[in-house]
C-alpha cells in the first residue's frame, strides 16, 4: 500500500509545478486510481523571485518557501520536493526550516547521471543567470567537467527564452522563439563539447526533452519525479 502522503513546494513557477506533479502520476505504476500517492501541492506563485534574489537585487524567498513547505507539512505529508532548481541554492535552509523530508533534485541528478550515463564526464548546463552564479551545479556535480553558454548566448537566448517580456517561458509561451532559443543555446554547449545536456530550470524542461537535441538530455524534475515515487 502506499500510505506515505507526498508533497510539492509549489508555485515556481505554477505550469513547472503542475508538469511535475503529472510526471509523478505518470512514473506511478497502478491498475486503478486508488493505488497511486495522496499528494499534496502548495503552488505559491507569490514566492519571490529566486534568481533576483542571488543576484542581490530582489527580496529573500526563503521564508515564503518555508511557510508553504509549513502547510504542507501541518497537511501530513511525509516527503516533499520542490519544482524549482533555482530554490536549492537556498536547500540547506529551508530543510532546516521543516522536520519532513525534503528531496534534493541535484543529490537525485547526480546519481542518476552516475548510474545511467558512467562514461560521460562532460556535461552542459542551461539554467538561469541565477543559478549559474551560484555554482551550485559544481556542488552537486563533483568530478564532472561542467560546460556552460558564453555569456552572450546566456543573456541573449537563455534568459530571454525564459524572462522575455510577452515571448518568454514565464509569460505563458511554450512555443515557437523561446524553443527555438533555447535548442540554439543546447547546441551550443555542445559544439563546446558536452556529452549530455542537464535542463537546469524548470521551464527549460516545460518545452525541451531528452530528444530535443544532438546530445542526450535530462530534466531533474524527471528524475525528481521518480525518486519521489519510489522513496
Amino acid at each position: 500500500m502506499r500510505d506515505k502522503i507526498l508533497g510539492i513546494i509549489g508555485g515556481m513557477g505554477p505550469e513547472a509545478t503542475a508538469q511535475l506533479y503529472m510526471k509523478m502520476i505518470k512514473a506511478t505504476k497502478v491498475s486503478r486510481d486508488q493505488e497511486h500517492y495522496r499528494i499534496i501541492i502548495d503552488s505559491n506563485p507569490k514566492i519571490p523571485d529566486r534568481t533576483r534574489a542571488i543576484l542581490g537585487l530582489g527580496e529573500n524567498p526563503v521564508p515564503m518557501i518555508i511557510e508553504t513547505a509549513r502547510n504542507l507539512e501541518r497537511m501530513g505529508v511525509d516527503i516533499a520536493c520542490i519544482p524549482c532548481m533555482t530554490s536549492h541554492y537556498f536547500f540547506d535552509e529551508i530543510q532546516s526550516g521543516v522536520d519532513m523530508k525534503i528531496m534534493n533534485a541535484l543529490v537525485e541528478l547526480k546519481k542518476y547521471i552516475d548510474i545511467n550515463f558512467p562514461e560521460i564526464r562532460k556535461v552542459g548546463i542551461l539554467a538561469t543567470t541565477g543559478t549559474m552564479n551560484t555554482k551550485i551545479f559544481d556542488k552537486y556535480l563533483a568530478g564532472m567537467e561542467l560546460i556552460y553558454p558564453d555569456l552572450d548566448v546566456q543573456k541573449d537566448k537563455v534568459m530571454e527564452a525564459i524572462y522575455g517580456e510577452g515571448t518568454g517561458i514565464k509569460s505563458g509561451v511554450t512555443e515557437g522563439r523561446p524553443v527555438e532559443l533555447l535548442v540554439e543555446a543546447g547546441e551550443h554547449v555542445i559544439m563546446k563539447g558536452a556529452e549530455l545536456v542537464v535542463l537546469g530550470c524548470t521551464e527549460i524542461g516545460l518545452v525541451l526533452n531528452k530528444e530535443s537535441l544532438s546530445m542526450p538530455c535530462v530534466d531533474p524534475m524527471d528524475v525528481m519525479a521518480e525518486a519521489m515515487v519510489s522513496e
